[in-house]
């Protein structure tokens, strides 16, 4: 649990970090699409609930799901990944990219539900 927590805030110190200081946002081979496209695609707020969905017990709003099917699978998939290959993750890389993928497919199902018709 305290792994988790740490992940969740680092990854938010990144995301603050990345929004207000473009050099901070990339190391030399990471791909730039993430940083420029996906990271500023979901609020803050929302990419823990789906963190913590995806790589703990949490559950996401469905404001957070709607967010999340805007940002798009690509992205998710992309934001998932590089958090799944940390080295204190990547022996249950494949347990987090089910969720992953379980998580995504949830999202949508409640988006559609809750779209006006």
């Amino acid at each position: 649990m305290i792994n988790l927590n740490v992940i969740m805030v680092s990854f938010v110190i990144l995301v603050v970090a990345s929004t207000f200081i473009p050099s901070l946002a990339v190391e030399e081979n990471e791909p730039k699409k993430l940083w420029d496209q996906c990271v500023v695609k979901i609020s803050p707020k929302c990419a823990l609930h789906i963190i913590y969905q995806v790589f703990g017990n949490g559950v996401a709003s469905i404001p957070c799901c709607q967010e999340l099917v805007q940002e798009g699978k690509e992205c998710h998939d992309t934001l998932v990944k590089y958090i799944a290959d940390r080295p204190s993750l990547i022996g249950n890389e494949p347990k987090y990219l089910q969720k992953r993928d379980e998580v995504w497919a949830h999202c949508v199902s409640v988006s559609k539900a809750s779209s006006p018709a």
